[in-house]
């Protein structure tokens, strides 16, 4: 295994790691940035007011996009075991 493939491997790896965490990502943000804006609004500083918006946000990501993202890495490990054969020659 040379040099080079190791760095392939661990960049596939990172970018499969971005691409399925990045939505669930995105929508804590977006819903932290919202419950924040609120909380400043209305000097409300309770720390479960943007906990559980966010949990249940994430909660509907998962069910809509779930298998998205199971197939995603489902697929990256597939190329994993197909490239075995491969790495000590």
């Amino acid at each position: 295994m040379d040099p080079a493939m190791v760095i392939e491997l661990g960049r596939e790896s990172l970018l499969v790691a971005v691409i399925v965490a990045a939505p669930m990502l995105g929508m804590a943000l977006a819903v932290g940035l919202f419950i924040g804006v609120i909380q400043a609004a209305t000097s409300i500083n309770e720390m479960t007011l943007s906990f559980i918006p966010k949990l249940g946000a994430l909660v509907l990501v998962m069910i809509f996009i779930g298998g998205w993202q199971i197939s995603v890495v489902v697929e990256f490990m597939r190329k994993m075991y197909e490239r075995i054969p491969t790495i000590f020659f």
